[in-house]
């Protein structure tokens, strides 16, 4: 089989090889220890290896040379209408371990379903119809038509902001619901999103240094730069992969188990408190008396159960009483309990460490950016005013 090894077309077929092994990585890792995530990530990398693969060919003189030419025409490598969707839909199963794809979600999969009928006639128009090419006449592959990059283009940045903006609400539930946020807020979906929308950039950017995006032109910068960072995303997206994170359950209130996500907060807000400064000292006692605080991996719901409440009433609690949100509220207690033992020396027979983790936190950038946060001192500066 012919391949033209030119610089510009091994440097694309390395990248190529490394986005198939990683694909079928997270597929079978997907597969053996059934994370539906990683799937979809796997589908992911899967088609950003599809869309670098016409210029890779193309650079190796595919398109120049009978048959391939007649043959890879005809296949739609570059499924821009199916990419925002798996990257939005990777999103949500990663966020939220009890999402499933209903019916009305498969309405984000038309477009790519079009697209892929419109290329089946093309196919059969071309090949079996006329004799003469019809869609082909020009000669150029329709992927790179003009309306379909740009629409392609626009239905990646809408499902761009449509996972941030379900990030950003998953953030906001978790602070507002466990004490342990920052060890489930997902750090690398977000370099994951930051990449993509690089990407995006770059793309907006070749658009206007290199209109005529039917001709190869200079845009081999543009695919190389995208090879780069589709390959941290596969490779970080793998090695995020085989971590085990605990993500937050959809239902946030057991008595009302099928609120999604997105709805949460404006059922919350809709609570009213009556006799908020008794509730208030209620909750004071109890972290006073039984200090709950130092349960590394204490939830709303927990503290409900205590005051025999429901979760949406105790988060109401300490956002509108203490104007904080509940993982603030925690740690607070935390590092006012971490303070208390610095001030009796218990740094002379403990670590630093040692205290923080007895006092309820999980690891040692938790405990910093809390201690940071509550008292505008690092602990080694607190330290420091102690002696």
């Amino acid at each position: 089989m012919f391949f033209g090894f030119g610089p510009k077309s091994s440097i694309l077929l390395i990248f190529f090889f490394h986005g198939i092994v990683f694909s079928f990585l997270l597929l079978k890792k997907g597969i053996q220890s059934d994370i539906k995530s990683s799937k979809w990530l796997s589908l992911f990398v899967f088609l950003c290896t599809l869309y670098i693969t016409p210029f890779m060919l193309g650079y190796a003189n595919w398109y120049s040379e009978p048959p391939y030419r007649q043959i890879l025409f005809f296949i739609p490598f570059q499924q821009l209408f199916l990419m925002g969707p798996v990257l939005y839909f990777y999103s949500q199963i990663l966020l939220n371990a009890s999402f499933k794809i209903s019916k009305k979600d498969y309405i984000h999969f038309v477009p790519a379903f079009v697209y892929m009928i419109y290329n089946l006639i093309v196919f059969i128009t071309d090949v079996f119809i006329v004799d003469e090419p019809y869609f082909y006449a020009d000669g150029r592959d329709k992927d790179f038509d003009l309306w379909y990059q740009i629409v392609g283009l626009a239905s990646m940045v809408f499902y761009l902001v449509l996972s941030l903006r379900f990030y950003i609400n998953y953030k906001k539930i978790a602070f507002e619901t466990v004490s342990f946020a920052d060890s489930i807020l997902f750090k690398w979906l977000q370099h994951f999103f930051i990449a993509f929308l690089v990407i995006l950039l770059l793309r907006v950017l070749y658009f206007i240094l290199n209109p005529e995006w039917g001709q190869f032109g200079r845009k081999f910068w543009y695919y190389l730069c995208f090879s780069a960072l589709y390959y941290y995303i596969a490779l970080s997206g793998y090695s995020n992969t085989v971590k085990a994170m605990i993500p937050i359950d959809t239902p946030v209130d057991e008595a009302d188990p099928d609120i999604p996500i997105r709805h949460t907060e404006k059922k919350r807000l809709e609570i009213t408190i009556p006799n908020t400064d008794a509730w208030k000292q209620k909750l004071l006692d109890l972290m006073l008396e039984k200090k709950l605080y130092e349960n590394p991996s204490l939830t709303v719901s927990d503290v409900a159960s205590q005051l025999e409440t429901n979760t949406k009433f105790i988060s109401s609690i300490v956002n509108s009483g203490f104007n904080m949100n509940f993982n603030d509220f925690i740690n607070y207690y935390r590092v006012e309990a971490v303070k208390e033992q610095l001030k009796n020396n218990a740094q002379k027979t403990k670590t630093l460490l040692g205290i923080a983790l007895e006092c309820g936190f999980n690891s040692k950038a938790t405990f910093n950016r809390a201690f940071k946060k509550h008292t505008s001192l690092s602990p080694k500066e607190f330290l420091a005013t102690l002696r």
